[in-house]
């Protein structure tokens, strides 16, 4: 399956099969020997080119549809979201009020989810800046060197807005390697990544604990009944 992965057009068909076939052995080796991201990107190299391996995996672990779920759960709080975060509270915070006053220039449907995936770790007193890193063309790999687990917003210009209009590319980022590229936004490469952290059994980053939580429990639906203080209370804000 590895030659047939770097094929120019590897046959997609055999690919799936493969992929399902070994799921078992796939998920042993993951969840008991724990490889490093670098051996696993040589190993099962399917989860890091095609996009769908990455859906249908996490379909075969939980049992939902990844793309349906994180996007349909963003999309039914993000008007409540936004109320919240533009609340007297948050009035003096920088971060916050550059996020929502990039918006106010273009708020389409696209750049309010990417306000609210850049605003929730704000609003739940995180701070994201070691995770999801702005840079130009020629800074992407000093800039990875350190990355644990992030995303990587590639512009012309550093200097654009918050929310820029186009990326030259949206990286994921893990153990200092580019795992996904040509993401195309930021909603996408949260996507992609809760559902590579599914499948590669990682961890959510320890400084966006509350972040991810609210990701996984709250747009997602999964364990929506264990959720911690910080994040039951947005959980009733939301809901009244």
């Amino acid at each position: 399956m590895i030659q047939d992965m770097k094929k120019r057009n590897p046959g997609l068909a055999f690919v799936d099969t493969r992929m399902s076939s070994t799921y078992s052995l796939r998920r042993q080796e993951i969840v008991e020997d724990e490889p490093p991201v670098s051996e696993l990107m040589v190993r099962w190299l399917a989860l890091f080119t095609e996009r769908q391996q990455i859906s249908m995996e996490f379909t075969r672990l939980v049992s939902m549809d990844l793309s349906k779920s994180f996007y349909g759960g963003l999309g039914g709080h993000l008007l409540k979201l936004l109320q919240l975060f533009r609340s007297k509270r948050f009035e003096g915070m920088t971060e916050m009020s550059a996020i929502l006053e990039s918006l106010d220039k273009d708020a389409s449907n696209q750049r309010k989810r990417t306000a609210i995936l850049q605003a929730l770790p704000w609003y739940l007193r995180e701070n994201p800046s070691k995770f999801l890193k702005l840079c130009e063309p020629t800074d992407r790999k000093d800039v990875i060197k350190g990355m644990t687990i992030g995303i990587l917003a590639v512009v012309e210009d550093v200097k654009e807005p918050t929310l820029p209009a186009i990326y030259s590319d949206v990286v994921l980022v893990m153990e200092e390697h580019a795992v996904l590229r040509k993401l195309g936004d930021v909603p996408n490469a949260f996507m992609n990544l809760m559902g590579l952290l599914y499948t590669l059994n990682m961890n959510y980053p320890k400084d966006l604990r509350y972040t991810f939580e609210v990701i996984q429990r709250l747009f997602m639906g999964i364990g929506i009944e264990s959720c911690t203080a910080r994040v039951h209370t947005l959980k009733n804000k939301l809901l009244s």
